[in-house]
């Protein structure tokens, strides 16, 4: 009971993962929003106390420019340990006069330092209003870099964190997806090892039977047998090419889409129409018989729950252009919502009460995965129906 309750708890998780993900941004947003929000909170504080420092720094000079006696310590302990904050001392028409902590290039000349100091000048402008001593002496300054660094420093934290969290989930994700195919290669590839013994013995036993006294008389019986027998061992044959790299060649898909509904028609509800259209009969694609006539049963079985055996179904080839081929499958059911679209596809997902929820997943995997190709819902409308779509690689004539 226990096990159970923790693989309900997990499906759960899982068919709601685009919620768990939402959460998981939200709660990463939320984290980053307050490392931004505390840093910048420590750089107003620096600003303030770079500020009551510059203040100083101002009232040391104007002192000692009116003041001559004493001067050791104002000289030592005020102006000299400004050693980090950015200063430019100008006269009234902004000529620099005295300047502190401006770090100049290498070898540079006096015309290059000067044009340096006027760059400094111009960007300490535009962020704080000088400072005005006696005799219309102006003091400008800038952050220091200290200040400027800690201001960037968790944007650049955040964006390290992000290409990690990004790398390790793609190495995690693509590991679990090498996970799953290993796993549904090897279930396809047992599935198949087991189905081919009794089909053997089945296969036998039709022949015994065409070939004894009793086959006149129920020679429908022994014939339908025999479709039931071929079609168990082409599903051998599908779940063999899953488990295993299928060959992917050019095929006329109307006749492949053509027989799938031949095999269909009689074994669906007679309340259940197919109605077969396409432009021309010779529309050619790259696939796998086997695998494609898989995929359309999928499709026309799944249509048939939506329609709750009864409706009509139809089938559209058309071809696209010299690269593509379109495959519609359109229904009369009860149609689903936008925000539904995606999620047919995922594994566990169904609307029966009985079902697995594997079918559209497995026909996502074999269009998608083997035949390079897209499948999606192209059209859904409540109570109107629904249209799924399957885009091939075509074959140029």
């Amino acid at each position: 009971m226990k096990n159970t309750f923790q693989d309900l708890a997990s499906l759960d998780l899982y068919q709601n993962k685009g919620k768990v993900k939402w959460a998981i941004f939200a709660f990463s947003l939320i984290i980053s929003v307050g490392s931004i929000y505390y840093t910048n909170t420590l750089v107003e504080e620096l600003k303030i106390r770079e500020k009551r420092q510059i203040d100083l720094y101002a009232e040391a000079l104007e002192y000692a420019s009116v003041n001559s006696d004493n001067l050791t310590f104002i000289f030592q302990v005020i102006i000299q340990e400004n050693n980090s904050i950015p200063v430019i001392t100008t006269d009234a028409d902004g000529n620099p006069i005295e300047y502190k902590n401006i770090k100049f290039r290498k070898n540079s000349t006096e015309e290059e330092k000067n044009a340096q100091l006027r760059a400094e000048l111009s960007m300490m402008r535009t962020l704080y209003e000088p400072i005005k001593l006696l005799d219309d002496i102006y003091i400008y300054y800038r952050n220091s870099d200290l200040l400027t660094r800690l201001q960037y420093y968790p944007y650049v934290q955040l964006s390290v964190i992000m290409v990690f969290g990004l790398l390790a989930y793609a190495f995690f994700n693509q590991s679990k997806v090498a996970e799953q195919n290993r796993l549904w290669a090897g279930l396809t590839k047992e599935t198949a090892h087991q189905l081919g013994t009794p089909l053997a013995s089945l296969m036998a036993w039709i022949d015994y039977l065409k070939n004894s006294p009793v086959y006149e008389e129920n020679k429908e019986v022994i014939l339908e047998l025999d479709k039931d027998i071929q079609k168990l061992k082409m599903v051998t044959e599908r779940f063999s090419n899953i488990g295993s790299t299928p060959v992917i060649k050019p095929e006329n898909v109307y006749k492949v889409v053509e027989e799938a509904i031949n095999y269909l028609r009689p074994r669906l509800s007679s309340k259940v129409s197919i109605h077969f259209n396409t432009h021309a009969e010779n529309i050619y694609a790259m696939i796998n018989r086997s695998l494609f006539e898989w995929v359309i049963e999928n499709i026309c079985k799944n249509a048939v729950d939506a329609m709750k055996g009864q409706g009509a179904i139809r089938i559209s080839i058309v071809k696209e252009s010299e690269k593509f081929v379109f495959v519609d499958i359109e229904d009369t059911g009860k149609g689903m919502e936008k925000n539904m679209y995606k999620k047919v596809f995922n594994p566990g997902y169904t609307t029966r009460q009985r079902g697995w929820g594997l079918g559209l997943t497995l026909a996502k995997r074999i269009i998608e995965g083997y035949h390079n190709g897209r499948i999606f819902v192209s059209y859904s409308e409540l109570g109107r129906g629904t249209t799924f779509r399957i885009v091939l690689q075509g074959v140029r004539e």
